[in-house]
């Protein structure tokens, strides 16, 4: 099951449905996608029944010079809140909601991990706290997602027997940030472990 909800009523709904089926701690992998807005009282149930919180981290950094206005002080205080969703499960799956949301990757991981736009704003990132590390938002975007679909055992990780997707990029994306976002790029891509693509100089 995967239901999209938003806000902080549509998720509790959501969280309180699930629970009443799922009773507990599952391996059903049903998900809620965008979890935007929690509120904290009800942000436990993630973990409670195994819910997992399907996010695009391209929204926090969209939405922040409006939401406010839209939800409010209480509310923003507790929205596109990375960190503490991944706390309830040890993971979180990450997609980019295209065509809303632009499909590259790289805004997804500066979005997660510096919480600025591709501009850098604001300085600083937004909302730091929920910000997620390198390793957690690698995971997120690869092994979290394939998790979240039953197919950790084909895709989101280079192990023997999976179908070998991946990209080769020039530089460690341990290191993106905005200033420098324009200096990465795809080398050489493979699809089930056949390369597909290669900049040729």
């Amino acid at each position: 099951m995967n239901t999209h909800a938003i806000g902080d009523n549509a998720n509790r709904t959501m969280l309180h449905l699930y629970g009443e089926v799922l009773g507990g701690v599952n391996d059903r992998r049903w998900r809620i996608e965008h979890a935007q807005v929690v509120n904290p009282a009800d942000i436990h149930l993630f973990g409670e029944f195994s819910i997992i919180p399907s996010v695009q981290p391209t929204h926090c950094t969209s939405d922040m010079d409006w939401a406010e206005d839209r939800l409010g002080g209480e509310r923003i205080a507790h929205a596109y809140a990375y960190r503490s969703l991944k706390d309830q499960n040890g993971m979180i799956a990450f997609g980019t909601d295209f065509p809303v949301e632009n499909i590259n990757p790289l805004f997804t991981l500066l979005s997660s991990m510096n919480r600025t736009d591709i501009d850098g704003n604001p300085e600083g990132g937004y909302r730091m706290d929920q910000s997620l590390d390198f390793e957690s938002s690698l995971r997120g975007t690869t092994i979290w997602a394939a998790l979240a679909n039953f197919e950790e055992n084909t895709k989101g990780s280079l192990e023997n027997g999976n179908l070998a997707d991946f990209v080769v990029f020039n530089r460690d994306l341990k290191y993106l940030d905005s200033k420098n976002l324009s200096e990465y790029r795809v080398e050489k891509t493979f699809v089930n472990g056949k390369e597909v693509f290669a900049i040729t100089e």
